[in-house]
């Protein structure tokens, strides 16, 4: 997609932040002329990270929550203040590429699914068939396991081996028809071993070890039968044929390359890690998570389960607030890292106007969507929608700024008591207009305390 077109995309979800949107997309596209450069340059050519600023509730984490469903690239959204540094009880930085890794896995297995999908059916289909109409033992079988339509085989001669052969094509048959869907049949289940959590309180993020690999490779894999209908079947056998028929060394080394020069991590809440004047408690470590987050930044080789992983042109997209600290305040040599720095803007009244209305997924859709399905018709007057946006920005004003979340509460706020009453409604239809916005909010904005509280 061109930079035009990722913008274009965003804005049917996202209100405003123009300059956000055109710094995402210009990185993210220059994932792909670095791809399409000559070799002797492309090693050269290192990501532009950036930098996010502008209070909650403007659209920091949404652009990236909607990037990473456009991208169809290796993508993961960490949150900064579940790192600690290393020799403090938490995770630690490194794994963030861990998770971008099993990431790119899943979307490597998924294309490669897809390759062997019709193979890995028919396969279920063979193995259904066997287990419905088990292959002829010397001694004949019982009929029980057929429907009464299907003929029997009497003994081993070759005409009963015909015979066998053509009850088995008659079953395939229904089988595709779905004509035996809720059969009952007894399959074999793995179980796998789960032994990390519980080595000395330490988990697989610490480890530089592969000691989970180890553990599989070590422990005897178990399997238990179980009965389940033909339909449940066909689900787990599908599993265990599409990775009988995956490569999976293939998929591991497509996956780090995928990871390596694709990847994006969209890092929030890094304003909560720049240290303050306390020197003691909590926040000893938070300058460690930032000495911790350069190497991963500035470029590194992570080790990973499926191999080793170099950060050097992983996308970084930082994100805070900054309400009680200024990006100045992180490290300088992190500050360097996230050259691209974009000020998201605080919402105004307009805004939260086109936020109510605008969006493929905004909230008014989102309440007449939920209402149709007890038979209520609602319609938003534009009057209405105005005063909503109104009272949202006049909140955000006199009590805490949370953004575009603020017309969450409110919205629920305004339609609690349709929402309860809507099933002994069964059908109708409810105007929501100015006056019946006024007659809901106007008490409790007005009155600070229950604004504060309730609002």
């Amino acid at each position: 997609m061109t930079p035009r077109q990722i913008v274009q995309e965003l804005d049917h979800f996202i209100v405003g932040q123009t300059n956000a949107k055109r710094s995402v997309a210009v990185a993210v596209r220059n994932r792909w002329r670095r791809q399409n450069v000559d070799s002797e340059i492309k090693n050269e050519i290192a990501p532009k990270n950036i930098m996010m600023i502008g209070p909650t509730g403007v659209g920091k984490t949404e652009i990236a929550r909607r990037l990473a469903a456009l991208t169809g690239a290796p993508f993961i959204k960490v949150e900064a203040t579940k790192y600690t540094e290393v020799g403090y009880y938490g995770r630690d930085v490194e794994s963030m590429i861990r998770e971008l890794v099993e990431n790119a896995i899943g979307l490597v297995r998924a294309k490669e699914r897809e390759k062997v999908k019709t193979q890995a059916e028919d396969r279920v289909t063979e193995r259904l068939v066997d287990l419905l109409l088990p292959p002829l033992p010397s001694s004949g079988f019982s009929s029980r396991q057929m429907d009464s339509d299907i003929d029997t085989d009497s003994n081993d001669s070759d005409e009963a081996i015909v015979r066998r052969e053509r009850n088995r094509d008659k079953m395939r048959q229904m089988l595709l028809k779905g004509e035996f869907e809720n059969r009952t049949v007894s399959i074999n289940v793995e179980q796998k071993t789960s032994g990390m959590p519980m080595m000395m309180g330490i988990g697989i993020d610490s480890m530089d070890t592969n000691i989970q690999d180890m553990l599989d490779k070590i422990m005897p894999k178990r399997s238990h039968r179980r009965e389940m209908t033909v339909k449940e079947a066909r689900k787990h056998l599908f599993e265990e044929e599409c990775d009988n028929l995956i490569n999976k060394d293939k998929v591991d080394e497509e996956a780090i390359a995928l990871a390596e020069n694709l990847g994006i991590i969209f890092i929030d809440e890094l304003d909560k890690v720049v240290s303050s004047e306390k020197t003691s408690g909590a926040d000893v470590s938070r300058q460690g998570v930032q000495r911790d987050l350069l190497p991963i930044v500035e470029g590194t080789t992570i080790q990973t389960r499926y191999g080793y992983v170099s950060t050097d042109h992983i996308l970084f997209i930082a994100a805070g607030a900054f309400h009680k600290s200024k990006p100045s305040d992180l490290m300088p040599e992190l500050q360097g890292r996230f050259p691209i720095r974009v000020e998201l803007q605080d919402l105004t009244r307009d805004d939260f106007i086109r936020i109510l209305t605008e969006p493929t997924g905004s909230l008014t859709k989102q309440y007449t969507a939920l209402m149709k399905t007890e038979g209520i018709e609602i319609v938003f007057e534009k009057e209405a929608v105005e005063k909503l946006a109104g009272y949202a920005f006049e909140v955000n004003q006199t009590q805490q700024n949370i953004g575009a979340r603020r017309l969450a509460t409110i919205m629920e706020r305004l339609l609690e008591e349709l929402s309860f009453e809507a099933p002994d409604m069964k059908t109708g239809r409810v105007v929501i207009n100015a006056a019946y916005v006024t007659e809901r909010l106007e008490a409790v904005s007005q009155d600070e305390d229950l604004s504060r509280f309730i609002l």
